[in-house]
């Protein structure tokens, strides 16, 4: 039974999306079908949205809303301006009203009863029929009137995922064009075409920069509200704003492949998911109808047939109160997380964020930079620092680890071409081998090393300064070693900091560099515990121990960290935006690499659950209290529709509060950044 199953009478209709993002359309749409001018679509499968079926629907309750209300509102002043003297004409427009207010209510408990299921709409409708029986059309005409007016604000509120869907859909141009200024459609594009992208555009799609520079707005995607430069080899992202300058882009992705279109699956698979709480709701929502019925018949037994009681019984019983109290919250929390640039895939991860009381740091890529550079060349005796650096470059030239992109990095700056080398292989957080020239050569680190035999030189000196150290052998026979040096992240401390102050006890880092170079690191940051020398099975077996003692959280790049961030109770990824793999490991990935991010995200956590809490106190008490005292006649059917539709705005309100969380904390964050830009920030970026 489906959370929309229970919003109200507007459940079980089944409302077509405007856009494919739910993967439920009125037709099907090819890409380059049948698409109008001036329309929006969908990433996923190019299908129309904005002015959908869902959008004429909501139209149509208005204005049949209007007509309704219009008519009843007549009745009233027909005889109050004429002096009783259109009182049948009073009574028509009553009638007229009530049944165009009743019509699509009705007809909504119908369709349940004919698939069998009895829900919260039979207690709706039973009220406005039995109003309809007494002959008091305004009566039932003004319940009628405001439990429609309930609806349509239900509805407005539970599509929260299709209107965010729709934002970004508009975000991303259906059109492109080509460096020589024709304009073709995004789906009519191939991986490898180029196209231009003029200043104040949107990138239609994931690319590559091959020509211009420009600065790039990307608080659609990561929520940071400081513009990005991009030159020649950057990456672009769909969605995005080029603010300043012409750009050629190589197209990489399209489609639902692009990192928008990822986006876009994240924000509807964490709205389609439920909390505990709502699936407790759902479980026992089916017996709560008949149990309402049953009191009803009591109530009319009791009072000797007074029908007002009955009424209002049945409308104020409705809890719809209790049924928005989580999905209002749950759209605003996945909202607000969405403008911080914090993906949630399931809305049951962001209530986990609030009980993490141990955070599992990945060092490289994580608490610093992640972009390591040679800092010494250290050439064994009889050894040339080029002979060396060849060697490295040579067999570092098949993997993609951060120290064989340093090296790399180097032997392409000197003017050095790696050679040839045969059966290599890599072993994850340890080294690489292979053979070169006919000779097995080796580049990694000292642990590794020594298991081979290769006697190797002390290097505490240089590692307690806080710098990296690999080894490289050839034939058993020690060639010399490389000094690598990686730069904390500004943000590192202060999220630390922060998160602390938000009662998370323990803060850890494991990594795969030397005990000596963690703890440098772990110092500065006042990091509680840490690992060094750990393999990735290290990592995993690290949080493995602590989940016997607390719920963990492992904070990881979401490259080399997948298997720790599937072992934690909470998988957080960093710097997601572009990475699959990222967002595919990580229960939850922050589009930046901006670590402040995750204290902001356990704070919205809580302040979500509060607000669901205090949702379901208020909903809850306000069905009791009505039942009471409508059983006891102390509430008439006309104030009971009108509190009825008062809770439904005052619980819609109260959870819109997390809305402005984000945006608060996207304010501070610039002010923050702004700050160490402007100051001496030479402390926050040592090298490590």
């Amino acid at each position: 039974m489906s959370e929309k199953e229970h919003t109200c009478a507007h459940a079980h209709e089944h409302e077509h999306a405007s856009c494919c993002c739910g993967h439920d359309h009125d037709h099907n749409h090819e890409h380059g079908e049948h698409k109008h001018e001036g329309a929006e679509y969908c990433i996923s499968c190019g299908a129309p949205i904005g002015e959908g079926v869902g959008h004429g629907r909501s139209m149509a309750r208005i204005s049949w809303a209007v007509f309704g209300g219009f008519l009843i509102l007549n009745s009233y002043l027909l005889p109050w301006i004429f002096e009783n003297t259109y009182t049948f004409s009073a009574e028509l427009c009553a009638f007229i009203g009530a049944a165009v207010l009743a019509l699509p209510i009705i007809w909504t408990a119908i369709k349940d009863l004919a698939e069998g299921r009895v829900h919260m709409n039979e207690l709706v409708a039973l009220a406005i029929l039995a109003a309809f029986t007494s002959g008091d059309f305004r009566t039932a005409g003004i319940i009628a009137f405001f439990l429609l007016v309930t609806i349509i604000i239900e509805t407005h509120t539970a599509s929260g995922a299709q209107r965010s869907i729709e934002e970004l859909i508009r975000l991303t141009p259906h059109t492109a064009r080509r460096p020589d200024g024709t304009e073709v459609d995004v789906s009519e594009l191939s991986l490898g075409d180029i196209i231009n992208v003029r200043p104040g555009e949107n990138f239609p799609v994931d690319g590559v920069v091959v020509k211009g520079q420009s600065a790039v707005n990307q608080a659609s995607i990561t929520g940071e509200s400081l513009p990005v430069d991009k030159n020649v080899n950057d990456e672009i992202y769909a969605g995005t704003q080029n603010l300043s300058g012409s750009m050629d882009i190589k197209v990489t992705r399209l489609g639902a492949d692009t990192t928008l279109g990822k986006v876009q699956d994240m924000i509807l698979a964490a709205e389609k998911s439920k909390t505990p709480i709502v699936r407790i709701i759902d479980k026992y929502a089916a017996y709560y109808t008949p149990l309402i019925l049953m009191l009803a018949i009591i109530t009319w037994w009791l009072s000797g047939g007074q029908m007002d009681r009955v009424i209002t019984l049945l409308v104020i019983a409705c809890p719809c109160a209790v049924v928005l109290a989580t999905p209002t919250t749950v759209v605003a929390a996945v909202a607000a997380a969405a403008r911080l640039g914090i993906l949630i895939k399931n809305i049951s991860h962001l209530e986990l964020a609030s009980r993490i009381r141990v955070f599992v740091f990945d060092k490289t890529g994580t608490l610093t930079e992640g972009e390591l550079s040679v800092a010494k060349l250290a050439p064994a005796d009889g050894v040339e620092p080029a002979e060396l650096l060849l060697v490295a470059a040579t067999l570092e030239a098949h993997s993609n680890h951060p120290t064989a992109v340093a090296i790399q990095k180097l032997a392409s700056e000197v003017g050095i071409e790696a050679g040839e080398v045969a059966d290599f292989k890599e072993t994850p957080g340890t080294g690489v081998e292979g053979v070169l020239d006919g000779k097995m050569c080796y580049v990694g680190r000292a642990v590794w090393l020594e298991k081979h035999g290769i006697a190797l030189p002390s290097t505490k000196e240089e590692e307690s300064s806080g710098m990296s150290v690999v080894f490289v052998a050839s034939e058993g026979v020690l060639k010399g070693w490389i000094g690598f040096r990686d730069r904390i992240r500004q943000e590192s401390a202060q999220a630390i900091k922060e998160l602390k102050e938000t009662g998370v006890k323990r803060c850890c880092m494991v990594t795969g560099d030397r005990s000596d170079v963690a703890e440098g690191v772990a110092a500065k940051l006042d990091i509680d515990e840490f690992k060094g020398d750990c393999l990735p099975e290290g990592k995993v077996a690290f949080i493995e121990e602590v989940k016997k003692t607390s719920l963990v959280a492992f904070v990881g790049d979401g490259v080399n960290d997948a298997p720790a961030l599937a072992a934690g109770d909470l998988g957080i990824a960093m710097g997601a935006i572009g990475s699959d793999i990222a967002i595919n490991s990580a229960s939850i990935a922050l589009m930046t690499n901006d670590l402040r991010r995750i204290p902001m995200l356990v704070t919205l956590s809580r302040r979500s659950n509060i607000i669901i809490n205090q949702n379901l106190a208020f909903g809850l008490l306000f069905v009791i209290c009505g039942i009471v005292l409508s059983v006891f006649g102390l509430l008439g059917p006309i104030a009971a529709a009108v509190l009825h539709a008062a809770s439904t705005l005052i619980i819609i309100f109260n959870s819109a509060r997390l809305l402005r969380a984000g945006e608060d904390a996207r304010q501070e964050q610039a002010s923050w950044r702004r700050a160490l830009s402007g100051g001496d920030d030479g402390t926050q970026t040592q090298n490590n």
